[in-house]
């Protein structure tokens, strides 16, 4: 259940930018989320301005919406004024590429990025700037105390942090609830391609990564965005962008099938030699036939993956294609 707690402005707070630069900008992408729109903006409203008064941007990305949505975000906005930028893309391009477009529009003295749904409260923010300043990072994760998502999203997501912290070789779970400061915001734009992984450049460019807890509500209306398909190939972007372990994991596999042939080889060489093979077998042939043609099937598939991604990226498909942005 979505709650209005109150915001307690955390204690020695500084988000050393100067008086006339923003401290804080909250980076949101929205996906078909009209319903709630007008009370997300009042809540991280809300939660910024007790956090650092006016010295804060909201920045809504709508990643392809229906026209309701963009509709709702246009009603709300101008309540808010220039506080509230709002930037849509021409087509659903994916949260990651959402993100990198707000994280290019964002100017504030740290880059906070949340979900369009509340799950993550606004009011848990000032956790997130605390332990950015009391750890000395460059990038906080909010980890929940406790998940409200349904059991097939945990299995998705377990998959994904699994990977990262494997390809990273770091113990800290990412989320999409993040505080970062500028430079590291920045440090990222480099990357103009199409299959995104922000989690993995941010890993990329600083090794001053932590977490603080924060709380995590159940989803008010609609549902996720996500299904265990599109995990999966986000799993599949961290793998095939940011590593060769998928390759080097066919070349030790293809390694291991070899040794095994040659090992059966000898054995079938020694039986003949000591005449106990009569009649050639015909299942030895097969099971040979098909567990190397398998083992090739495989190779040239992940090989195919990496070529197909390659080809795409040399093509330049875009990362995102902003259509306007209001004000």
């Amino acid at each position: 259940m979505i709650t209005d707690s109150p915001v307690a402005r955390p204690p020695g707070l500084s988000l050393d930018a100067a008086p006339a630069e923003l401290a804080l900008s909250i980076v949101i992408p929205v996906y078909n989320s009209a319903p709630t729109v007008a009370l997300l903006l009042q809540r991280v409203t809300a939660a910024a301005t007790a956090l650092v008064n006016e010295a804060f941007e909201v920045i809504l990305v709508d990643d392809g919406s229906g026209p309701d949505t963009w509709a709702a975000i246009e009603a709300a906005a101008p309540a808010y004024g220039e506080r509230v930028v709002a930037v849509q893309l021409m087509r659903n391009f994916g949260q990651h590429n959402a993100l990198m477009c707000g994280l290019a529009h964002a100017s504030g003295a740290v880059v906070v990025t949340m979900d369009d749904d509340l799950q993550n409260p606004p009011e848990e923010i000032g956790k997130l700037l605390q332990g950015l300043q009391d750890q000395r990072l460059d990038l906080v994760y909010g980890t929940p105390q406790q998940r409200e998502h349904a059991g097939w999203r945990n299995l998705g997501a377990s998959l994904v942090w699994g990977f990262y912290r494997k390809v990273f070789k770091s113990a800290v779970t990412p989320t999409s609830f993040r505080a970062m400061r500028q430079q590291l915001a920045q440090s990222v734009a480099f990357y103009r391609l199409n299959f995104t992984y922000l989690d993995g450049l941010l890993a990329w460019c600083s090794s001053r990564i932590g977490s603080v807890e924060v709380e995590h509500h159940a989803r008010g209306q609609g549902r996720s965005g996500y299904s265990l398909g599109k995990l999966v190939s986000l799993a599949l972007n961290l793998y095939t962008n940011f590593s060769l372990i998928p390759l080097q994991i066919v070349s030790l596999l293809g390694l291991a099938v070899a040794c095994c042939g040659f090992a059966l080889g000898i054995y079938y060489l020694v039986m003949w030699l000591a005449a106990s093979i009569s009649v050639p077998g015909f299942a030895s042939t097969i099971i040979a036939v098909l567990v190397l043609g398998g083992v090739q099937l495989l190779a040239l598939g992940v090989m195919g993956e990496y070529i197909g991604r390659l080809h795409l990226n040399v093509n330049r498909k875009p990362q995102y294609i902003v259509r306007q942005r209001k004000p």
